[in-house]
């Protein structure tokens, strides 16, 4: 419990969360302290861009082997589990239809990147840094979610052809891991693990020093569009859908925490594949279905894993899972 709290404590009183609390609260109070389009892209691509980065030069030097591959498989896997255990979960408690139960399972199965970035920096924060392969763990997560949860839909619609949307496309593999943030990410990951540690030295003034305060401006942002999507949306969720968005990400911390027990990664890795497991995307994932299930009511999804869900990861969540890891590891 000690444990707990002092996590607690540290997490809510860092600049990233308290930037975050600041725009939310401003979006209760119906102030608009949200970033304009362009900016809020250019700093979120500036993101993906430094944390691959650094996670490829973290990565300088070792191979390809099994120590490299077996966290990007488990994340795989358990992207790919996620939304089936979601989407049974969201039949079973509440009222969603099975198409925007669907849609909203493949958010939990996929990860958070923001959420990823902030406990990354927390755990920077309190001396404790992860392995860079956990970058490519993260963007190899994305994917997997998106095409389960088609699937899910895919075999419901196939028994119940009526409820077919005639503006519905099918989504390719190409765009479901292609996406923009991915690609970026990857790119810089490998980009980062070829230049190694003396390619760092050259670009460190704008990958490293500023990376802290950037990241509180886009979290000021993050804050802002999920209060004011809560604000305006929150009635589309029912008790049970709501409950789904606090209780899925600690489901979703419980498996990968067995899965990742035997991994030789340090306690922060652990901590982060926790934290993966236990995000919802609010980016990509929203783009795919809205392309290939434009049935599926955005204002379910988009509200619960960025207004819901998001926020208890930032606020509660992060200091669970390090609590966690450290008391398991």
């Amino acid at each position: 419990m000690d444990e707990i709290l002092s996590v607690a404590v540290d997490n809510l009183t860092s600049p990233m969360v308290m930037f975050f609390a600041l725009g939310f609260l401003a979006a209760m109070t119906k102030v608009d302290l949200s970033l304009p389009q362009p900016v809020a892209k250019t700093i979120a691509m500036y993101l993906m861009l430094a944390i691959g980065f650094k996670g490829g030069v973290g990565m300088a030097g070792t191979g390809a082997g099994l120590s490299v591959l077996t966290p990007i498989a488990i994340g795989i896997v358990i992207s790919a589990l996620l939304p089936f255990i979601g989407y049974q979960l969201l039949r079973l408690s509440s009222g969603l239809s099975a198409i925007n139960a669907a849609a909203v399972a493949a958010h939990f199965g996929s990860i958070s990147i923001v959420t990823f970035l902030t406990a990354s920096q927390i755990l920077v924060d309190r001396g404790q840094g992860g392995e860079g392969i956990l970058v490519a763990v993260a963007a190899a997560m994305e994917a997997p979610a998106i095409v389960a949860g088609i699937w899910i839909a895919a075999r419901y619609l196939k028994k119940n052809p009526q409820e077919q949307s005639t503006g519905s496309q099918d989504l390719s593999m190409r765009e479901a891991v292609f996406n923009s943030s991915i690609l970026v990410l990857i790119g810089s990951f490998i980009i980062g693990w070829v230049v190694g540690p003396e390619g760092l030295s050259e670009v460190k003034p704008f990958i490293m020093d500023p990376f802290k305060g950037v990241l509180c401006l886009f979290l000021l942002d993050m804050g802002a569009i999920a209060g004011r999507g809560l604000m305006q949306n929150r009635k589309v969720l029912d008790l049970g859908v709501m409950a789904f968005g606090l209780y899925m990400p600690l489901i979703g911390a419980g498996i990968m925490a067995l899965a990742v027990w035997p991994l030789d990664l340090s306690i922060a890795g652990k901590t982060l594949m926790l934290v993966l497991a236990a995000s919802a995307s609010y980016i990509a994932v929203p783009a795919a279905m809205r392309l290939a299930l434009p049935q599926a009511n955005p204002a379910v999804y988009v509200t619960l894993s960025l207004g819901v869900t998001f926020p208890f990861n930032l606020v509660i969540g992060i200091p669970l899972y390090v609590a966690l890891a450290n008391w398991l590891y």
